[in-house]
Formats: C-alpha cells, structure tokens, sequence
C-alpha cells in the first residue's frame, strides 16, 4: 500500500469523530464537510510522520477551520441571528426503541442546543465545544483563538452558563417521548385544542425555520405559550395526517410528509411529560440537500 493511502486510512478512522466536532461548531452538515475536507488537505500537505497525535492535531486542524468559518459568517451578516434559524438536523429511521439503541445514541447533541449554540460568539462555542463536548485541554483551545489559556476559560465558562440558562434539560427516555409525540400528533389530527395543550408546556417554544422564499401561514416564525402553539398545531393539521416519527439528533421527532415528499422535519424536547421545545426546518432547499430519502414514499 502506498503511503498516500496509508494516509487516507489513518484520516478515515478519525472522520466521525471529526464530523461530529465540525456539526456541533457549525450546526450545518454541508459546511461540516466543508471543513473536513479543509483539514483532509491540510495533512496531505504536511509530513504525517512529525505529527505524535494524529487525532489532536486533526481535531485542532478543524476546529481552527470551523472558527474562520463562523467569523465569516459572522462578518457577512449586517443583523444578529434571526430568531427563527434551525440547525440542520441529523434525520434517521425510528426502527425500534430498545436500551442498546438509547445507549448508542446518549452521545447524541439535539436540535434545541444546536439553536443555543448559534447564539455564541465564535471563540465561545469553540471553547464549550472543544473543552465541554470534547474534552480538549484549555491550552491547545488557547492557541486556536489566540489567546491565554485564563481567558479561553472564561470563553468556556461564559458559554456554559449561556447554555445552562437556554437549553432544557431533555427527557433520557425515548420511550416516553414517543408517548408525548404520539399524543401530540392524535390531538393534531383529531383537532383536540384541550388535548393539545396537556401535552405542551405552559412556556413551550415553537421556531419554525421555512427559509427566506416562504411567504405566508407558512413563513417563518418564533412562537410561544401553549395556547398559540396548538393554534399554530390546528392549522397544519392536515400534515399531522401523514406524518412519521423518527430520531432527529437522537431524540424523537417528526417529519410531515405530502404525497409522500418531506415537507418539513420538526426536533422536539420534551421534559417533565410535556413538549418544551419545537424546532422546525421547513425551508425547501435545505430539506433537499439532507438525506430524508429513506423517510419518503
């Protein structure tokens, strides 16, 4: 074997890993490659043997990647984040609940801290997501954000709290999440406004994400309080008709089918019983480019 694909064998070994630190920067599943590919590169034009630890030194390599990337974002927009952007979501089939599959997905990062996330400045999520996520040593964080490893702590810690006082604490259990989904899609087709609100907290949020060319009931939008949110659960009901439960992120959730063609995928939260959070991307070119091939028909 030649050392080029020596080399692309020990990278491919390291690629989930790598995704999964690119996702939780960037919250976008196409830019995530973006940047693995950035780091592919990066070693293929540097001598493999002077690196001790690959996997840091990868995962130092797209972290600084993902870091540029977001101050660019960053820089290109004239307004912060809107209120109603959904992270891409990690879509995949509800085959079966059982406790070896709740085991393989406890790592799993859902779609609501996703929308926390986005609210951090770039050196803050790097420094919660490298160090809180992954472990990484404030040190080597220090020298990706240019600064002491004193100052990278307080960038983790400011996060950290910032997080804590946003993202609800989920229910673990799939099971009982799909008893709350479950309810909550019967209450949505049977137009039960009553059963509707038993299933929602009293501060539920719901952000619906359709992109920036859907006008309309169905444009984007940021609502809260149990009553608005059934109201707004009335008027899509004719979705709640064909619409499938799936794990998004590793939680529960729903993606609404019309003529069998995915029309929008929505990450619930639930905890305590009741749904606290509802995250819905709707925009029809981002739903083109995920991978929700296997969910239509």
């Amino acid at each position: 074997m030649h050392d080029s694909e020596l080399l692309a064998d020990r990278f491919e070994a390291h690629r989930g890993h790598l995704r999964a630190v690119a996702y939780r920067m960037l919250g976008s599943l196409s830019e995530a490659d973006d940047a693995i590919q950035e780091a592919w590169l990066k070693l293929s034009r540097t001598d493999a043997d002077e690196v001790r630890n690959l996997g840091g030194w990868l995962t130092t390599v797209v972290g600084r990647v993902c870091l540029d990337m977001l101050r660019s974002r960053a820089s290109r927009r004239e307004d912060p984040i809107e209120d109603t952007f959904v992270p891409d979501p990690v879509v995949s089939p509800l085959a079966r609940i059982d406790p070896e599959q709740e085991v393989l997905l406890a790592d799993s990062v859902g779609l609501a801290l996703l929308v926390v996330l986005e609210t951090l400045e770039p050196a803050e999520r790097l420094a919660f997501v490298l160090h809180d996520m992954f472990a990484v040593p404030f040190d080597d964080i220090a020298a990706i954000v240019g600064r002491s490893p004193a100052a990278t702590r307080q960038l983790a810690s400011r996060a950290r709290r910032r997080v804590q006082g946003a993202a609800p604490e989920p229910e673990p259990d799939l099971t009982r999440q799909k008893k709350v989904l479950d309810a909550f899609l019967a209450a949505s087709r049977g137009g039960d406004f009553e059963a509707l609100l038993s299933v929602l907290d009293p501060d539920v949020v719901l952000r619906a994400d359709s992109g920036p060319l859907v006008g309309g009931a169905a444009a984007s939008k940021l609502v809260r309080g149990a009553a608005a949110v059934a109201r707004q659960a009335l008027t899509f009901a004719r979705f709640a008709a064909s619409s499938r439960l799936v794990l998004i992120n590793g939680e529960v959730g729903v993606v609404a089918l019309l003529d069998g063609q995915p029309m929008s995928v929505m990450g619930v939260t639930v905890a305590d019983g009741r749904i606290v959070a509802m995250n819905i991307l709707a925009d029809p070119e981002r739903l083109a480019r995920l991978d929700l091939g296997a969910l239509a028909g």
